[in-house]
């Protein structure tokens, strides 16, 4: 499966902590495609249950923020997962997906699905929540091509790199290329199973050489976005990500030439010497999506 019905953009992705839901305000106010509120990482055990307190009552009585909403709760088996997920999914107010962090095997995304179809049908709620995959385990990376394909409720897997570094016993800076298998791995794990796939976050707050050379690289390789962690990270993660006027006109043309062969019958049709069929279609609309271009 590849296929663009539906894509939304996620070319930026802004982590803020969901312990003050005046970080919150701010992160939607920096111009990411989506705000990622964090209970894992972020928040320290004993700041837990205030937190998702914190979080659930800003969703109620929050207005629409004009931006994608997600939540990354805590991680399969941990003592506050079930709970995040449960708080989450009685929600009524502004739309959001759930991250599920560390996911390792489908049986993690099944053990959320159920939990989110029970707490959903119990609270009467008929927007059914989407799902993203953290991938940042060794496991997770040799599962992901199952675990892409593994719920309906996938919208997006993400790759991790400060987890995925120590499951791997990674330290200090790694090689230069040394993370191409895994941006393969998940790359085409997601574009089999027809979902998102976007880049881990730069470890670092700044803006530097290496960092834009992290985001170049992911645009490159094929991501559909990237995570940040710091507002001032938004803007050039949004340039690197967002098609040039050539690369729009380009698919327009793709998509026009491909309309026009179809009502001929031919399922196939040439522009600029390239064969174009579905599959290049595919690219086009994708290219348009990010675009915000209809």
């Amino acid at each position: 499966m590849d296929d663009t019905t539906g894509f939304r953009p996620r070319r930026c992705c802004l982590s803020v902590p969901g312990t003050d839901p005046g970080m919150i305000d701010k992160a939607i106010r920096a111009g990411a495609d989506e705000v990622v509120v964090d209970l894992e990482d972020s928040v320290p055990p004993q700041g837990k249950a205030a937190a998702r307190e914190r979080v659930v009552e800003w969703l109620t009585t929050a207005d629409d923020p004009g931006v994608a909403l997600a939540v990354r709760v805590n991680p399969p088996g941990s003592p506050w997962c079930h709970a995040d997920v449960e708080a989450c999914a009685r929600v009524r107010g502004v739309p959001f997906s759930l991250v599920l962090p560390k996911v390792e095997t489908v049986g993690d995304l099944a053990f959320a699905d159920r939990l989110l179809t029970g707490v959903e049908a119990a609270a009467g709620r008929a927007e059914r929540l989407g799902l993203q995959a953290l991938i940042e385990t060794a496991t997770g990376l040799t599962n992901v091509t199952e675990i892409a394909a593994g719920s309906d409720r996938l919208r997006a897997v993400i790759l991790g790199y400060a987890d995925l570094a120590a499951s791997l016993g990674r330290s200090g800076t790694p090689v230069p290329g040394a993370w191409l298998p895994s941006q393969h791995a998940v790359l085409a794990a997601a574009r089999a199973a027809g979902i998102a796939a976007v880049d881990g976050p730069h470890l670092g707050v700044g803006t530097g050489e290496d960092f834009s050379a992290e985001v170049e690289c992911a645009a490159n390789l094929g991501f559909d976005g990237k995570w940040v962690i710091h507002p001032r990270q938004v803007s050039p993660v949004i340039a690197a990500f967002t098609p040039d006027d050539a690369e729009v006109r380009n698919a327009r043309q793709v998509l026009d030439a491909l309309a026009t062969a179809h009502r001929e019958t031919s399922g196939a049709v040439e522009l600029d010497g390239q064969m174009i069929d579905e599959a290049v279609a595919v690219a086009a609309r994708r290219t348009l999506a990010k675009a915000g271009a209809a």
